[in-house]
């Protein structure tokens, strides 16, 4: 099928609009109603479009058309699990699944890019290099089971870098950036290099505390730190995982918490901006 491209998220054809949804670098596009009701989504890698409702086929595929390549199938998806319907039900503005790693960062330097001075960069630069090679690895996790989140936005303004929920439980991971630089870490504080301490592990354990209110489940936290030169820990820190990128991987093997269904159905809570409105 053929026509002139629309851009994503404008409306379609009648009452449907198309919204763009990325996940591990793959596109979906959710066709849904002005409410935000999704009834059906394009999967381009698979060319196939996923029906919910029979009677509104013509509708989706009219709407859809200026997006669709080549021959496609349609049908109904899967049986959904209780976690797809969850999914489904979420209005697009409210689903925290497509955000990128470092989206907070993203959005804030889009909109104040701030100075690009070589000897004093931007903090924030560092920060998104962190969260973005950080959140790599942990999307690199899927294939094991396990779900990650990112830039989860909490009241205050505070956020959690990444959640990951697998077979291991849950980790609410607090990203640093530590490029060729020693680290020390002195339960709670955490010096980077001639920086002054900062109470980064108190950071950590608030935010895996603040996630496990919002879920009713065991949250632990996990400071994550980028390509660290050297790293001392003077005494091993209260209930708080301290790995670089490279151990990152390591989640895969844990197991023996959480069973399948178990992480998709916390990641359908995790996802839905409204479980992290009152923590």
């Amino acid at each position: 099928m053929s026509g002139p491209r629309r851009e994503p998220g404008r409306p379609g054809p009648g009452r449907l609009r198309v919204i763009p949804s990325w996940r591990h670098g793959q596109e979906r596009l959710f066709v849904c109603h002005p409410d935000g009701r999704n009834v059906a989504w394009y999967d381009r890698e698979a060319a196939r479009v996923h029906l919910l409702s029979e009677d509104e086929r013509e509708d989706v595929l009219d709407a859809l058309g200026p997006y669709l390549t080549g021959p496609v199938a349609v049908g109904p998806p899967p049986v959904p699990t209780a976690a797809d319907l969850d999914r489904l039900s979420l209005h697009p503005d409210d689903d925290l699944a497509p955000n990128r790693p470092g989206e907070a960062l993203l959005i804030a330097l889009d909109r104040h890019p701030g100075h690009t001075h070589l000897l004093r960069p931007d903090p924030r630069r560092r920060a998104l290099i962190a969260e973005q090679t950080v959140g790599d690895v942990l999307d690199g996790l899927d294939g094991a089971g396990w779900r990650t989140l990112h830039s989860i936005p909490l009241p205050g303004g505070d956020r959690i870098h990444h959640l990951v929920i697998g077979p291991g439980g849950l980790f609410a991971v607090h990203t640093v950036y530590a490029r060729k630089q020693r680290v020390r870490v002195e339960d709670p504080m955490v010096t980077l290099g001639r920086h002054d301490p900062e109470p980064l592990l108190r950071h950590a354990r608030a935010a895996a505390d603040r996630a496990s209110y919002a879920l009713t489940a065991e949250v632990q936290p996990l400071l994550a730190l980028t390509a660290p030169a050297d790293l001392r820990v003077t005494a091993e820190p209260r209930g708080v995982r301290i790995l670089d990128e490279q151990d990152l991987e390591g989640l895969a093997r844990l197991g023996g918490v959480l069973k399948p269904a178990d992480v998709e159905a916390l990641h359908a809570m995790a996802r839905d901006r409204p479980t992290w409105g009152r923590v």
